[in-house]
């Protein structure tokens, strides 16, 4: 069901302070960003190879990304895994005993379809389904 390792959310406060540290000193490339209001969060994208880093800087708050900080710290927040068809991912989770954040598919950075898994079910790991066309 998993093709490969679609990207690696990471938590930060501040987004264009951790965009110095990966371009500068690691030398990636920001591909762009974007603000997904549903989700109140800022995404800058990293390709790496097939696969990208997504730094997740919270819009608002009271934002999941901003409780996560406060929680836990900056850090990775999930790890997201590409399939084929999200809707049957999500059915053979469920199926599977897996609980699931989202039983519906929704809209996600760059315009793919997500859903996450229940870190109780994943071993403590936020890990994100995703499809993209």
């Amino acid at each position: 069901m998993v093709q490969k390792v679609d990207h690696i959310g990471i938590a930060v406060k501040n987004l264009d302070e951790a965009l110095k540290f990966y371009e500068d000193v690691l030398g990636l490339k920001c591909a762009g960003s974007e603000v997904v209001e549903e989700q109140k969060v800022k995404v800058a994208f990293l390709p790496i190879g097939d696969t990208e880093v997504e730094l997740l800087e919270s819009t608002e708050e009271d934002g999941p990304i901003a409780k996560y900080i406060e929680k836990k710290g900056e850090g990775i927040q999930h790890i997201a895994y590409r399939v084929a068809n999200i809707e049957e991912a999500i059915e053979e989770m469920k199926s599977k005993g897996i609980r699931m954040i989202d039983e519906k598919p929704r809209y996600g950075a760059g315009g793919a379809k997500i859903a996450f898994l229940h870190p109780k079910s994943t071993h403590g790991v936020l890990i994100e389904l995703c499809e993209r066309d």
